[in-house]
């Protein structure tokens, strides 16, 4: 079994994931053991070293696309295999979607492929540079759909302003959910975030959301979603640093508004 990242002392951030244990696979503890440490690392590691070296991942200077919570790697692998020009970071703490994603990267033979295991959140805010990132995508994030979990949930006005901030200008924001409220969350917080506009490359339809575009995988989890009866929506915004006049609408999260910052005072 891989051995679990530690927790930081009195660390108290609400977090949008759960660590549990779980035992891998026979084929899936052979991947690790033999690939792990050829493609994989630890988000602790990368904190504690201080500096975000994205040429020392990949050897070499190539647009950067970094995906939070990669699930089992379906679609993670797909994408890397179809931007070969693009290096692609994925971000998880789920390590039995780890491993199955080294069997795929093995199986491909990608190259531009990287694994890190931890708190994506974490990494945003201590290394990654401001600007840095070509792309940023988080499909289907827990949607933790009791509204008491409802702060656990990852897209929320602060994150939304982070993500934005480590975006290079025209760099892509990505989402997809196929739960209705988070979607509708989803869109209040980006929609608000003075530092994104949609991408206009995918406009609105007759529904008022943006269509999923043609090169993201549909999954089995999301055919199984169509199955049920829940619509899937993707999010597709960009970063626009040019500081335009802040949306002064109120964006609520988790049963909690938030005003939006240069909002008159109540």
């Amino acid at each position: 079994m891989p051995e679990q990242a530690t927790a930081r002392p009195h660390d108290t951030r609400i977090r949008s994931y759960v660590h549990q244990r779980v035992r891998l696979s026979e084929g899936q503890q052979s991947a690790w053991d033999r690939l792990w440490t050829v493609w994989g690392g630890e988000v602790d590691d990368v904190v504690a070293g201080g500096t975000w070296d994205r040429r020392a991942l990949f050897g070499r200077d190539a647009p950067l696309v970094l995906e939070i919570g990669s699930g089992m790697g379906e679609t993670t692998a797909l994408l890397a295999a179809a931007e070969p020009d693009v290096d692609h970071v994925a971000v998880e703490v789920y390590e039995p979607g780890l491993a199955q994603l080294l069997m795929r990267v093995e199986q491909a033979g990608l190259t531009n492929q990287r694994l890190l295991r931890g708190d994506a959140v974490e990494l945003l805010t201590r290394v990654v540079p401001a600007g840095s990132l070509d792309g940023l995508r988080i499909f289907f994030p827990d949607p933790w759909p009791k509204r008491r979990h409802h702060k656990r949930r990852l897209v929320q006005p602060g994150f939304a302003a982070l993500a934005a901030s480590r975006l290079r200008p025209g760099g892509r924001l990505h989402l997809a959910t196929d739960w209705p409220h988070y979607a509708e969350q989803m869109r209040r917080v980006v929609a608000a975030e003075p530092s994104l506009r949609p991408d206009g490359e995918f406009p609105l339809g007759p529904d008022g959301w943006q269509g999923r575009p043609p090169w993201r995988p549909v999954t089995k989890f999301e055919d199984r979603a169509h199955v049920e009866g829940r619509p899937v929506r993707d999010l597709l915004y960009v970063a626009d640093h040019t500081g335009g006049t802040p949306d002064t609408r109120r964006v609520t999260d988790y049963g909690r508004e938030h005003p939006r910052p240069g909002s008159p005072p109540e």
